[in-house]
């Protein structure tokens, strides 16, 4: 039986087929209060023993496992001891490699599906509903389990949809159980770590806290000096939180201020951070600098990375003040001696997705700390969250003592209101931008609404203009667009349905109160198609 440890937990591995929802069954298997890491199939044996694995789950995917091109493993995997639940695809390549049988039978299921529990259900599906629904997306199916297994379930178009044989800790399922639509989906997942693969819930905020500060003190060392870019948002906070808890007044917080804020946001950092950690800070003022770079700029591509550029300069210019700092607050080591090789940011696993830097996944937009940053970049990046999920940094924001209002706060870019402005970036269009945030903020708040959703951009359409009508006289104004989005992890979003009677108060105050604005739209949509943010 294996076991996970609280100081050096041992991964369960996502081993990734090209499914839409790696990282999502990820994060399910940590909701168990289990580590999970997602990793390529194409990961070599060698590679996957290196990471001595508490057990594998393998993916769902869009091939058949007969293809001539489909993505594999190495079949010795399965002859380690190692635990294995397999999904859909993964479920239907553990057959093959165990010796049952995948056919095309002619009936595909997509979507809603009815599960039939069969005997009494074995340890994923006992006490369960004998009838469930669940979502399914397969044209292959299973014909006949592996010798030793034990199938507990079927559908119309799956004979197979469920074995287990427990002796050898292995199950598996043609369903995906992470996603809502199969409401017992979770509880499937858990039993499997539990009950199947021997696992205990030791993954909590506490563990996961104790293990970074451990990790960042090992890798800057005991000498080492490091900066850390605030942005305002949660991320940051918390990534600097940590790091001053692993290495102390080794750590200089920096707060470039670009001149994309939002209102009030400069002033908040300066003050509730620097409370709660005790971390020394310099603001740096470089507003003319990153909009100088911006001047002429439409494309949100060219706009992240020119902002993630300028945020890296912005830091190496710091550089001189944090070894000064350290100088003249009596460091037993001499200034010229003091060299800062790290820089922490809050950098999180949904940004690396995004950027590219999944198993296999595609570059949707280059995260401004992720795909934005320059390619002599003279630091070494400390970067703690990288694996972590939003709910997970706001557990650990929690863990230290950081206070509600910086870990409750809801997402807001490093990009600031750039990528919230659809076309070039201005003063003038900032400051315009900004009048229309703050009400849409205020608004939200007084109508108790902060904790319904994950984030609402408040969106510029810059190069766009409607007539409108105001004092009786025709007005060619610019549209603002409400963006509430409600989700669990940014990796997918539904926009939020918010009380007319808001949105209504929102509208007029914006029109009335903003000049060169007079139209206020919602974004309906969901992710997928559309990402939360619009640029």
């Amino acid at each position: 039986m294996t076991e996970t440890s609280p100081d050096h937990p041992r991964p369960v591995l996502v081993v990734d087929f090209g499914a839409q929802y790696a990282q999502l069954i990820a994060r399910r298997v940590r909701e168990a209060r289990i580590y999970s890491e997602v990793i390529a199939h194409d990961a070599t044996l060698d590679e996957i023993k290196a990471k001595n694995p508490a057990a594998l789950i393998l993916s769902g995917g869009p091939a058949s496992v007969y293809a001539d091109d489909a993505p594999s493993i190495d079949d010795a995997l399965f002859a380690l001891g190692i635990p294995v639940f397999g999904i859909c695809y993964g479920f239907q390549k553990m057959t093959a490699a165990l010796g049952g049988t995948v056919e095309n039978t002619g009936t595909s299921e997509f979507g809603r599906t009815t599960l039939t529990v069969g005997g009494d259900g074995g340890r994923l599906h006992r006490d369960l509903p004998e009838t469930q629904p669940v979502w399914m997306s397969h044209n292959d199916s299973v014909k006949a389990a592996p010798e030793g297994f034990t199938v507990t379930a079927s559908t119309p178009g799956a004979p197979v949809a469920a074995f287990e044989c427990v002796a050898k800790q292995m199950a598996g399922v043609q369903y995906h159980p992470e996603v809502l639509h199969s409401p017992h989906g979770q509880e499937v997942l858990t039993r499997f770590l539990y009950d199947v693969a021997g696992l205990k819930p030791t993954w909590t905020a506490a563990n996961i806290a104790e293990s970074l500060i451990a990790d960042i003190r090992a890798q800057v060392g005991e000498d080492g000096l490091a900066i850390c870019g605030l942005s305002g948002g949660v991320d940051s906070a918390v990534a600097g939180a940590l790091v001053q808890r692993a290495i102390g007044d080794r750590l200089t917080c920096v707060f470039v201020d670009h001149g994309l804020l939002r209102a009030g946001e400069r002033e908040q950092v300066q003050t509730d951070f620097v409370a709660a950690t005790g971390a020394r800070l310099v603001t740096v003022d470089a507003e003319d600098i990153f909009l100088g770079h911006l001047a002429g700029v439409s494309d949100p591509e060219e706009k992240r990375k020119i902002i993630g550029r300028e945020f890296i300069r912005s830091f190496e210019g710091a550089v001189g003040e944090v070894v000064a700092g350290g100088a003249q607050g009596g460091s037993d080591q001499s200034a010229g001696a003091q060299q800062v090789d790290f820089l922490v940011q809050g950098t999180l696993y949904p940004d690396v997705v995004e950027s590219g830097g999944g198993s296999g996944t595609a570059n949707i937009k280059s995260h401004h700390n992720v795909g934005g940053l320059p390619e002599d970049l003279e630091f070494k990046l400390v970067e703690p969250l990288r694996l972590l999920f939003k709910d997970e940094v706001r557990a650990v924001g929690r863990e230290l003592g950081l206070p509600e209002e910086i870990v409750s706060r809801q997402p807001f870019p490093g990009p600031g209101l750039a990528i919230r402005i659809v076309g070039e970036v201005t003063k003038d269009r900032l400051e315009l931008l900004r009048k229309a945030d703050l009400i849409a903020r205020e608004e939200l708040t007084s109508a108790g609404l902060d904790g319904q959703i994950w984030q609402c951009p408040v969106v510029l359409l810059a190069d766009v203009r409607s007539v409108g009508v105001q004092g009786d006289g025709r007005t060619y104004g610019h549209p603002i667009v409400l963006r509430p989005v409600s989700s669990e992890d940014a990796m997918t979003a539904d926009w939020t349905r918010l009380p007319y009677e808001v949105l209504e108060i929102i509208s007029t105050r914006i029109t009335n109160e903003v000049p060169d604005v007079n139209r206020v739209v919602l974004d309906v949509t969901s992710k997928p198609p559309g990402t939360i943010e619009w640029e």
